[in-house]
């Protein structure tokens, strides 16, 4: 039995968001170094602002600004930053109540150590020196003694808003893929494709779960497969994503690999993308020194008859 694979995997991708009066006034009054709530019609002070009542879900607009001065309500200490948090020294993470609010705001604060922070220490925010319109306007909260303030109205205007924002999402983590995909995935680095056999309903998955998932038994008998099969449906990609070199358009299929109950997916070349359809028999295509197939190519065979995988479309 193959050792269990393990790799470290990284999702990421640009999270775009339109804004609405409320985030939009916020987001700029961060700009402006102006921190603004919205008053609920119970008469309670929301910062961060929303745009509906939690309580009756009714819309709220009624901005009012509070005071950049505040009381940690909790806070937990951060000894090891990690990448792109706010400070890359020791803080702790706060939750400060603003001078003038009734919620509290999570952000950072700035401390030689643990024992510098307390609950109901009074802070006050850190602008930091450029400032997009951005929750990052506020740098971090300091340490400071000062005497509480008070709400005042304000109408939300400013010159310029920010209408929109870009958060950078990502997720690290290391992936182990257990050991049916392990075995599969040492399979295609010897450039053989492996699945598994239900021993109840008999069906071959690929790639293998170690589990039917009609069934939910476990299975173990592995079966060699393809390389050959057939398009059972595709679609046309006509964005280039990201550190992906390949030329919009291309096509991703669906293919079923003979001998195979399960379709996978793959890149379709060796043919124009307008050319490509359902039925079309393809065979992979190995890189020089790659553990799995670059893309699927026409075999030059003739299509495959409807009726041969029309249960897996």
């Amino acid at each position: 039995m193959p050792d269990v694979l393990s790799a470290p995997l990284v999702v990421e991708f640009p999270f775009t968001r339109s804004l609405g009066p409320v985030q939009s006034a916020f987001l700029t009054g961060l700009r402006e170094r102006t921190v603004l709530g919205v008053r609920t019609g119970a008469g309670l002070v929301l910062v961060p602002p929303v745009e509906y009542d939690p309580v009756t879900a009714e819309e709220i607009h009624d901005l009012v600004e509070v005071a950049a001065t505040g009381t940690v309500t909790t806070w937990a200490w951060n000894p090891t930053p990690r990448r792109d948090q706010p400070l890359d020294t020791p803080f702790a993470w706060v939750l400060v109540r603003l001078d003038g609010a009734d919620t509290a705001l999570l952000h950072v604060l700035d401390a030689p150590g643990p024992e510098a922070v307390r609950t109901g220490m009074r802070v006050r925010v850190r602008w930091a020196a450029t400032r997009t319109g951005a929750i990052t306007d506020i740098a971090c909260f300091e340490p400071y003694e000062s005497e509480p303030g008070e709400p005042a109205p304000h109408d939300g205007e400013f010159a310029d808003p920010v209408t929109g924002i870009v958060t950078p999402a990502r997720l690290d983590y290391t992936y182990s893929p257990g050991r049916a995909q392990s075995a599969y995935l040492e399979a295609l680095a010897g450039r053989r494709v492996v699945g598994e056999r239900c021993p109840s309903c008999r069906k071959v998955y690929v790639p293998p779960r170690g589990a039917c998932p009609t069934c939910g038994v476990a299975t173990d008998e592995r079966v060699e497969v393809g390389p050959r099969g057939t398009v059972t449906t595709f679609c046309v990609v006509n964005i280039k994503a990201k550190n992906l070199d390949i030329e919009v358009p291309y096509v991703y299929a669906h293919i079923a690999l003979d001998g195979a109950d399960l379709a996978l997916h793959a890149r379709i070349g060796g043919i124009p993308y307008d050319q490509v359809r359902m039925g079309l028999r393809v065979e992979p295509v190995w890189t020089e020194g790659s553990r799995h197939p670059d893309h699927y190519r026409p075999t030059g065979e003739p299509d495959a008859d409807y009726d041969a995988y029309k249960e897996l479309v």
